[in-house]
């Protein structure tokens, strides 16, 4: 039983491709035809690439820092977002509805979509660039495709990026009228307090009324001194001894009463505490109602900064240009090269027949 003939030797033993130049004729316009497939008729290859950045970056500081020398690459984040914007139906109408596409490709909408989908790739590449890319045989139709889909993908992220300034801008300006109600209500409380106490600044008022113990330690000592000096030269019954009594005596009662810790004693040390306790929590909850108003203001400067620098949250890195290389078709060559190895294995199977045929032709 023979055994079955393989299929290069099947193609070898062909009538018409047993004569050497009718065969090898035959495989170098086969591969001629591929190898004009593949370059013809032209592609041309257009591009446009862009990056995109997280809205949140662009308050007051960064907003303006990048629009000068900052960084101009997005993160992961804002990245992902506009791939997903890039890949949508919305994206694919608003270019096809710029360029009129159903009209010049001679296609109804929904195929016009499919269209896009399947001709335009769009790929995200490392560093944050998100780049467009679309092989055709009309160079300018390539150039005006991808620079839709820049420009649409920039006007969607920029709409976007707008309606959630306006949502963040309202419940700023609703917060920020709470916390002016509250700063407003503070300071009315503080001021009231200074009225009673009849002090300009507690904090100062408080620390001369501290000083005055020592003040009058002080002064009692000096008055016990001289009522001692007077006493040498004196009896209890002179009017400078019984003077000097009398101020050293309203001196203590002074001093017991500033010394006093009950919070009813005018001017004690009790009166002070409560008073400064009082002054300090009022001043606290000023500072914090001043605090928490001009934070919701610099986040209102923010959102304003962010609808100004909507347009820019894309950044187009390179605008669209038509490739310069030369583009071909990768099937048309692939069958070129299959072709040139099989004229390849039939010239060698006939330079070199299995034994069986060569028996067969002995």
């Amino acid at each position: 039983m023979r055994a079955p003939r393989s299929i290069v030797g099947t193609l070898a033993a062909h009538p018409v491709l047993r004569r050497p130049w009718l065969r090898r004729g035959i495989v170098v316009l086969l591969v001629a035809i591929c190898v004009v497939l593949a370059f013809f008729p032209q592609q041309y290859r257009a591009a446009a690439s862009l990056t995109p950045t997280d809205p949140p970056n662009l308050g007051p500081s960064n907003a303006f820092g990048q629009l000068a020398v900052g960084n101009v690459f997005g993160n992961q984040t804002a990245v992902e977002v506009a791939v997903r914007v890039a890949h949508s139906e919305f994206v694919r109408s608003i270019v096809s509805r710029k360029l009129d596409l159903p009209k010049v490709l001679g296609k109804t909408p929904t195929e016009t979509h499919r269209w896009l989908e399947r001709k335009v790739d769009i790929n995200a590449l490392r560093g944050g660039i998100i780049e467009f890319e679309t092989v055709l045989g009309d160079a300018g139709l390539a150039l005006r495709v991808v620079d839709a889909y820049g420009q649409a993908v920039r006007e969607h992220q920029a709409d976007i990026s707008r309606e959630q300034t306006f949502k963040k801008r309202d419940i700023l300006l609703e917060l920020i009228a709470s916390a002016s109600d509250k700063l407003a209500k503070a300071q009315l409380a503080y001021d009231d307090f200074r009225l009673q106490t009849r002090y300009s600044s507690p904090q100062a008022a408080f620390f001369a009324a501290g000083d005055r113990i020592p003040e009058l330690e002080a002064m009692l000592r000096a008055k016990e001194v001289d009522l001692s000096a007077i006493r040498q030269f004196a009896t209890d019954q002179n009017i400078r001894v019984r003077q000097a009594q009398a101020e050293i005596a309203s001196l203590q009662s002074q001093l017991a009463e500033i010394r006093s810790l009950s919070p009813s004693s005018r001017s004690s040390v009790g009166d002070v505490v409560r008073q400064s306790t009082q002054a300090e929590k009022l001043k606290r909850d000023l500072d914090t109602a001043r605090t928490v108003y001009e934070n919701y203001k610099r986040y209102l400067q923010g959102a304003v900064a962010e609808d100004l620098t909507s347009n820019v949250n894309v950044r187009i890195l390179e605008p669209a240009y038509v490739d310069s290389a030369i583009q071909y078709r990768v099937t048309p060559l692939a069958l070129a090269v299959l072709l040139l190895l099989l004229g390849a294995a039939i010239e060698f199977y006939l330079m070199r027949p299995p034994l069986e045929r060569m028996k067969q032709a002995a």
